[in-house]
């Protein structure tokens, strides 16, 4: 019942990590702060708990949101503001997150413990803090629960899938000379500095009158839009931009390996059923289906979304979607098919088909029949979404340390005998 067939766990013994980097902002200015950062940890401690620890950071920051926002989670419209310190402790709490994320990989080359486990687990982290942050960086925004914050989501969440396709096409981690995980990550750190000195009202101010520009001749003409929809139509631009240069490096790679031959993976993977860019549809059927329920025809407006059920069906997307990813992840360290599929959405399409059918079938809803029924059903959705991923996660990490005898939270392997020593003893295998 695990997730990596048995014949493909040779494969992880070839596997090697590949990246390319091109942020100026990353080689020249936090590079060489992480390249000092990693020697403050002893080579004892592992290179997942390392990352481990800066997403405990990240739950630390969203337990601040619902500890002093209250009204997030109950059924009563209107926020309460939290404290200043908060948008601030998120600042530093993520910019802690980027340095130790930055910095488990080269823990990892320092301890020896370079590896698939490895490529895993970071990914993993990654995902579950895409959807936290989202939560964060709404509502520092003054966006809250609305569409624009679901539209934060998808553009994140769509970021994240067109690098893991990508890497999964090329073999390479693409990193350009503005990323998620670095300038983006860099930019909700200003946002929540920001709101922390100023309050989230700042961000309704009109971007051309903040700049001075509304007199401007032809910048006049544009929509004067508040500061928080600009950075949304700022995102949306840098998502195009993202889309066409992974797309570019595929066909790249796509061409280079037909060009060489060979019976590689990465050979294997172009020659498959399925054209690269239509293994970009399991995102967007996904995404459907969430829509599809978050705009279900009921009175005016959405019950989840104007609603306590937000934030857990935010979670649960976000639970759904990085098991999604982390499938995508396992098939680039074993070699294995892309995961077209991914049964998970399937509760999600249900609460999707039955709150959508009076527009359907002209009958009500079978399950999602009032505000509360519908709370239930997104609280249910959360903990098999949360379950899913749980297991996703032990069977994995169980399957690769048993298969590579490595461990996952300390710097040992086991030897020829079983016997667990310290990477650098010898007889190590």
């Amino acid at each position: 019942m695990g997730y990596i067939p048995e014949h493909m766990l040779e494969n992880l013994k070839n596997y090697k990590y590949r990246g390319a980097d091109k942020s100026l902002v990353s080689r020249f200015v936090l590079n060489p702060f992480w390249n000092w950062l990693v020697t403050l940890w002893p080579l004892s401690v592992a290179p997942n708990t390392i990352t481990l620890t800066g997403l405990s950071i990240v739950f630390f920051n969203f337990a601040t949101l619902l500890y002093y926002d209250p009204l997030y989670l109950v059924e009563r419209e209107g926020y309460s503001d939290p404290p200043r310190w908060v948008y601030f402790s998120w600042g530093v709490g993520l910019f802690v997150y980027q340095s130790l994320d930055a910095i488990d990989g080269k823990q990892a080359r320092r301890t020896g413990m370079a590896g698939p486990l490895g490529e895993m687990f970071d990914h993993g982290c990654d995902a579950l803090n895409t959807t936290l942050e989202c939560i964060l960086a709404s509502r520092a925004l003054g966006l809250g629960r609305s569409w624009w914050a679901v539209a934060s989501q998808i553009a994140t969440l769509a970021n994240f899938y067109l690098t893991t396709w990508e890497e999964y096409h090329t073999g390479i981690l693409y990193l350009g000379y503005f990323s998620g995980p670095v300038e983006g990550i860099l930019m909700i750190v200003a946002i929540y500095f920001i709101t922390g000195a100023y309050g989230p009202q700042v961000w309704d101010n009109r971007i051309w009158t903040t700049l001075h520009l509304e007199n401007v001749p032809y910048i006049s003409r544009l929509p004067n839009l508040p500061l928080n929809e600009a950075f949304m139509v700022f995102g949306a631009v840098g998502l195009g931009f993202n889309i066409i240069t992974s797309y570019i490096n595929v066909l790249r790679a796509t061409r280079q390996s037909h060009a060489k031959g060979g019976n590689n993976n990465l050979t294997a993977r172009h020659d498959s059923n399925y054209p690269p860019l239509l293994l970009l549809l399991p995102f967007v059927v996904s995404t459907a289906i969430q829509v599809a329920w978050l705009s279900h025809p009921e009175f005016n407006h959405s019950w989840i979304l104007h609603s306590a059920s937000f934030v857990p069906f935010m979670c649960a997307w976000g639970l759904q979607f990085a098991h999604q990813v982390g499938r995508m992840i396992l098939a680039h360290v074993t070699g294995t098919g892309f995961p077209v599929w991914d049964w998970v959405w399937v509760w999600s399409l249900l609460g999707a088909v039955d709150a959508n059918l009076p527009s359907l079938l002209g009958r009500a809803p079978v399950f999602q029949t009032s505000t509360r029924n519908t709370a239930i059903f997104v609280w249910v959705t959360l903990a098999i979404s949360l379950l899913t991923y749980a297991r996703f996660v032990t069977l994995v990490i169980n399957d690769i340390t048993n298969y590579l005898g490595i461990a996952c939270f300390t710097v040992r392997k086991k030897d020829e005998r079983g016997v667990w020593r310290r990477v650098g003893e010898e007889k190590v295998l």
